[in-house]
């Protein structure tokens, strides 16, 4: 029985042995954290000796340096385009500014000397005494025309001028009469609401309008110039 024990044990069919180590778990993990940081502190070490021998990290910190040296170049180039575009928009308005001041005031000179040519025409038509202004007197009415504007209405246009050098200005009032007939008897008729307020510096351009029945003939036209009392200043009629 002893025999066949031992040759059991000492035959292929005997049982495995394991052989275990008795260290703690706690210093197995230590060892096996400090197999795996050596090596990969080896690795590392190995790729940064690689990346100097290839002269891999030398060659990306200069072309690093040249992008950024070629961004800040760009920024700057950038700025003063800027500055230039700034500066040009900013002449550009004040020039615009310029031409439309310029532009009103051509307008406005246009507009002016429309005015004095139509003052002049104005002039040439009524200077000439046309008639008998009163004389003697501060005042005279010059050029007194009138001519159709409508039916039933007529356009008038005088010129009061003070005689001489005058001190102070004329304030005083003007008025029409028209004459003629109407269903074949003598008419007559004024302004509507009387006379209107005239005030003469040196002359003074005075036109208008006046309405009368469609049906009347107006034969004459009388314009009176009154002082502030009322009295007759100066006196004209235009015939039709």
């Amino acid at each position: 029985m002893r025999f066949k024990l031992l040759r059991r044990r000492l035959s292929i069919s005997a049982p495995r042995m394991i052989v275990r180590s008795h260290l703690p778990w706690p210093l197995r993990w230590a060892l096996y954290a400090v197999a795996l940081g050596f090596s990969a502190a080896i690795a590392l070490w190995a790729f940064e000796f690689g990346k100097d021998i290839a002269g891999l990290d030398r060659s990306s910190s200069e072309e690093v340096a040249h992008l950024r040296a070629e961004l800040d170049s760009l920024k700057e180039a950038s700025e003063r385009a800027q500055a230039i575009a700034n500066t040009a928009d900013s002449l550009l308005k004040a020039e615009k500014v310029a031409q439309e001041r310029l532009a009103a005031q051509l307008k406005q000179a246009e507009a002016e000397n429309l005015a004095l040519k139509a003052d002049l025409g104005f002039f040439e038509r009524l200077l000439p005494v046309a008639g008998g202004a009163a004389s003697g007197g501060v005042l005279s009415v010059r050029g007194f025309q009138v001519e159709p504007a409508a039916a039933g209405q007529l356009r008038y246009q005088l010129l009061v001028m003070q005689n001489g050098r005058p001190s102070v200005p004329f304030d005083g009032r003007y008025e029409l009469t028209l004459s003629g007939e109407l269903n074949g008897q003598a008419w007559s008729s004024g302004l509507p609401g009387g006379a209107k307020p005239l005030q003469v510096k040196q002359y003074a351009r005075v036109e208008g309008r006046i309405d009368h029945p469609e049906g009347a003939v107006v034969k004459t036209v009388q314009v009176r110039v009154l002082n502030g009392a009322g009295a007759v200043m100066a006196t004209q009629m235009a015939k039709l």
